[in-house]
């Protein structure tokens, strides 16, 4: 295994696992040269190899909820109490593909997870994709079972209108889910719509919290620990920040990285040029001060770009233009890091062989880097629950943002972000 003197996350994760495909295609290759006539054989000890793969390669797959399911996906029991069922409001038009794979995930969430569901949509167009979709029959239990409700709402935000909308489209599904958190009806709300005009609706209808300044949208990130994820805010809602919006950050993703992520004492880190603290812009070196003399978080001092995914932090807060770019660059990590591996694959028969073994681990790597894969990320700063999901989510990812919104609403995390409010200078 080759080790970098300065290695990332990401390179680690690529040497370990060329090592691996490499050290497979090798077994598998000797096998196929001295299996000959002996089929029999030549399958037995094939299934082996794979088998080989697949328990070198597993330590490698990410799950950035895995420690807020507290269970194993594979082996996940369906059984949920009724008695425990928090209310969820979802923006049923909200995403690219919008309302049905966004129903599906609803479906699958309420019978995985103990919420209910709120659906929020136009309810011809929300029928009709049920129909095409052949959900009729599962809408209809789980509204019978009293796990699901439909509740009809006025033209819908798109994805490129300008935030500012959800002032005119005062019946849209967005501002319809967010009014039935303001109201009680419902513990939190996710969207996978237009996440400006989502921001916008929180602060129009849910207020900022007092003392905050601007909300803040924080994504995990994996690390090299599969169980260790990093909170990195903002990624996207605030592109020109001041030094006290990032001090609000560090505070927020302190809360939220410690309530909800289960972190004693989580490590803030200030996503910077370099660990010195004289190095960085004005914004930095501002906030840095800032963080330093802050007794209610354990700052850690400056995080590098290549220390980001390397465990050593919790919490790394940065302005949203520098966030955004941020996430954007990891999920295209998943991609990228197959093509590597394929490419990296002995040619020939071996090769041939080796990719056979590891197609389903690499695909399942890809998609445990994808960020889009990984449900949403917690708008933190308003006075409410919200979960923005990536627009093309689909069911999977709609499972996944509907389990982080009741792990933030079981956790108790509004009332610890409350107590806030004395932080304004």
């Amino acid at each position: 295994m080759i080790w970098y003197r300065r290695n990332a996350a990401v390179t680690s994760l690529v040497d370990t696992a060329a090592n691996s495909a490499s050290a497979a295609s090798n077994v598998a290759g000797s096998v196929v040269s001295s299996a000959g006539s002996v089929v029999s054989s030549a399958g037995s000890v094939v299934t082996s190899a794979s088998s080989m793969a697949g328990s070198m390669l597993q330590p490698l797959v990410f799950d950035p909820l895995r420690r807020l399911q507290n269970v194993d996906t594979d082996n996940q029991s369906n059984e949920v109490s009724d008695q425990e069922r928090l209310w969820v409001a979802v923006d049923g038009m909200g995403g690219d593909h919008a309302p049905g794979p966004i129903l599906e995930g609803c479906l699958k969430a309420v019978e995985r997870l103990p919420i209910k569901i709120k659906f929020v949509g136009e309810l011809e167009k929300v029928k009709e994709s049920a129909k095409s979709l052949g959900l009729t029959e599962l809408v209809d239990q789980a509204q019978k079972a009293g796990n699901l409700e439909l509740i009809g709402s006025g033209v819908s935000v798109g994805m490129n209108e300008e935030a500012t909308v959800v002032r005119r489209k005062r019946d849209a599904s967005i501002n319809v889910a967010m009014n039935l958190v303001k109201e009680g009806k419902a513990l939190a709300m996710y969207s996978a719509g237009n996440s400006g005009a989502l921001m916008a609706s929180a602060i129009f209808r849910l207020g900022r919290l007092t003392g905050i300044d601007r909300p803040a949208i924080g994504a995990l990130f994996p690390t090299k620990d599969p169980g260790q994820p990093v909170l990195v805010l903002d990624v996207g809602a605030n592109m020109d920040c001041k030094p006290n919006y990032l001090h609000q950050f560090a505070l927020l993703g302190n809360i939220y990285s410690r309530d909800v992520l289960q972190v004693n004492q989580p490590r803030i880190g200030l996503l910077n040029i370099g660990e010195e603290d004289c190095k960085g812009n004005d914004l930095s070196l501002q906030t840095y001060s800032l963080l330093k003399g802050e007794d209610r978080i354990h700052f850690a001092g400056n995080c590098e770009g290549r220390d980001v995914l390397s465990g050593n932090f919790d919490v790394v807060v940065c302005d949203g233009f520098t966030g955004n770019v941020l996430l954007k660059f990891l999920e295209s990590v998943g991609s990228v890091l197959l093509d590597v591996l394929r490419a990296e694959l002995p040619r020939g028969r071996r090769g041939k062989v080796g990719s056979a073994f590891l197609r389903s681990n690499l695909k399942r790597i890809k998609k445990r880097l994808d960020h889009a894969e990984h449900g949403g990320a917690l708008l933190l700063g308003v006075n409410g629950i919200c979960v923005i999901g990536h627009g093309s989510s689909k069911s999977l990812s709609v499972v996944s943002a509907l389990r982080l919104a009741h792990s933030a609403a079981s956790h108790g995390v509004m009332e610890d972000l409350a107590k806030l409010k004395i932080i304004q200078q």
